[in-house]
């Protein structure tokens, strides 16, 4: 397992070098996405209003102050499950240029043939760590469709954001498969201890 500093936007070849297992620590702008937005994009057919070309997007409705016209601090950035956003990604790749996914629980099979195709990848983070991915988040810079709040577009400038961890690359790993599998495999042995073969 490898551990890279990549500074966004994030290129092809950033993302086609990582595998499932290694550690990623981002460096710029991290865009916040949730159903909402997303909704918007694709089922209303509205464009986004900025450009997503080579993003990493943090899937969040995250708690926020205002202070000032447009102008928002971040109180608690947290992250939601990602599965249910699954049919947004293949979208957001090859329509957006979106490289990255960062979110908890993992993707289904459309989002990993997506990253295939595009050169993606999904970076875990940990759920229940809004703290810490708060105090990584130097700045919100932009914020779009205010209307959905909080499941607006958000621009978050972020210093340090990580480590996470590549959990689906863009070969077809998929370290949620492999767990699973290998939980499988053990309950053969499992079964025969308690007598339940």
């Amino acid at each position: 397992m490898a551990e890279y500093t990549l500074k966004t936007p994030l290129s092809e070849e950033d993302v086609r070098k990582l595998k499932v297992g290694d550690k990623v620590t981002l460096e710029g702008v991290v865009f916040g996405i949730r159903d909402a937005n997303l909704i918007r994009m694709f089922d209303g057919k509205v464009p986004s209003p900025v450009d997503l070309t080579g993003a990493a997007c943090i899937h969040t409705a995250p708690n926020v102050r205002k202070v000032g016209e447009g102008k928002y601090e971040p109180v608690c950035i947290g992250t939601t499950t990602s599965s249910r956003m699954d049919r947004f990604t293949p979208g957001l790749m090859g329509q957006y240029g979106v490289r990255a996914v960062i979110g908890k629980a993992g993707m289904m099979e459309a989002s990993m043939e997506a990253m295939k195709r595009y050169g993606g990848c999904y970076l875990a983070i940990v759920g229940g760590a809004a703290a810490w991915e708060t105090e990584r988040i130097l700045e919100i810079e932009g914020v779009w469709w205010e209307d959905l709040m909080p499941e607006a577009i958000w621009k978050f400038q972020t210093k340090n954001f990580g480590p996470l961890i590549v959990a689906m690359d863009s070969h077809g790993g998929n370290l949620y498969f492999d767990v699973k599998a290998e939980a499988a495999s053990m309950l053969p042995e499992i079964f025969r201890r308690i007598g339940a073969e």
